[in-house]
């Protein structure tokens, strides 16, 4: 490193790793405050991306243990909105590669929306086959949130492209599809392809909301994706129901 080399080129060389362990052993020995603190944050970041390593790993435990029993196309499946009081309950399900490497993936809800936005477009580019599937209100309040839940997933299933041969769900079990299957309680957290459908599921179930949320603003359904917030409340109140609003949920049964 020359001596005078400048703190904006060591904090570009840093960021682009394009450096030797020569020169970082060297940088190490300045003096500046500048350089200890571009220093003190690349080894903060470099300790955030072991982790989210470490943390893939320990999610794709489930899917590598299949690769190994001779499962191929292990399809994910989850589902977002059982508890809101409109809008449908949506599921995905989604088969990956089995070199699929996205460190940071999570459970949808873990994510903030830009993250959850970019790690939609990564999913739907590199899966080998992603499927959404849906229940309505009126099918919701009918067969019950549990089953609609069901008949939700059972739709995403049947509509990949590719019949999988091993299904991981989360705290669910379809027993109308004959497929092998195992269901993990909080397996969005658990399992890469389960928190793939997580992901595919919410974006976009929040892309239905918000375009319900331009032809009823008053309800406030793209800020609050159909929840019982303050705002909604007082407008069921005011306005009544919606042919999006789950009739047999409370306080809505109570306004129809």
């Amino acid at each position: 490193m020359k001596e005078n080399e400048t703190i904006a080129v060591i904090k570009e060389k840093l960021s682009s790793h394009s450096f030797s362990q020569e020169w970082l052993e060297k940088v190490k020995q300045d003096e500046r405050k500048g350089v200890k603190k571009l220093l003190d944050r690349f080894y903060k970041e470099k300790e955030k991306e072991a982790n989210l390593n470490e943390h893939f790993i320990k999610m794709s435990e489930n899917e590598n243990r299949l690769y190994q029993e001779g499962y191929q196309l292990i399809a994910g499946v989850d589902e977002v909105g059982r508890g809101p009081l409109a809008g449908p309950v949506l599921t995905a399900a989604v088969i990956l590669p089995n070199d699929f490497y996205l460190p940071g993936i999570n459970d949808s809800k873990a994510l903030s929306e830009q993250k959850r936005e970019e790690y939609y477009h990564i999913i739907k580019e590199q899966a080998l086959a992603v499927s959404v599937g849906q229940a309505n209100a009126k099918e919701i309040d009918y067969y019950n949130i549990y089953q609609a839940t069901k008949i939700a997933m059972q739709r995403a299933v049947e509509g990949l492209h590719m019949e999988p041969d091993y299904l991981l769900l989360d705290a669910m079990r379809l027993e109308v599809i004959k497929v092998p299957q195992e269901s993990i309680v909080k397996g969005d957290s658990k399992s890469i392809s389960i928190a793939a459908a997580s992901i595919i599921a919410k974006v976009e179930r929040d892309q239905i909301m918000k375009k319900l949320g331009e032809d009823y603003p008053m309800y406030q359904f793209d800020r609050n994706a159909g929840y019982g917030t303050t705002a909604h409340l007082n407008a069921l109140e005011e306005y009544g129901v919606t042919p999006y609003h789950r009739r047999s949920f409370q306080p809505v049964r109570q306004y129809t």
